[in-house]
């Protein structure tokens, strides 16, 4: 019956969010409607939101999300070219050959594709 995740992680400034998101990992703005403090970006099939939170602490932080992807080396080599500060893409002991990238309000998000 689940058909789909999307999950919703703060921002404290749209503009900065829309601009790393779209220009920086090529998401594309999703929805027809600039809803006051509210974003949605998607890429492929991955949709994420963002809800404005301008009092948010980076240093506090801890959202996070998993991304699966079916070509992880292509993702990676985009995200360095356009100079996103990534972890180093590894293979990972549960079978996942991942990266990492902390976006502007220092929500965590992991690629990763299964090496199985």
């Amino acid at each position: 019956m689940l058909t789909a995740i999307n999950p919703k992680l703060p921002m404290r400034n749209k503009a900065i969010t829309r601009d790393f998101y779209l220009n920086k990992l090529g998401f594309h703005e999703f929805g027809s409607a600039d809803y006051d403090g509210y974003l949605m970006v998607e890429k492929d099939s991955i949709q994420i939101h963002f809800f404005e939170f301008r009092e948010l602490d980076p240093k506090e932080n801890y959202g996070q999300v998993y991304v699966r992807t079916d070509d992880i080396e292509t993702l990676y080599h985009f995200a360095k070219s356009q100079n996103v500060n990534c972890t180093q893409l590894e293979y990972k002991p549960w079978k996942q050959r991942e990266f990492s990238v902390h976006d502007p309000d220092s929500n965590l998000l992991t690629f990763g594709q299964s090496m199985f």
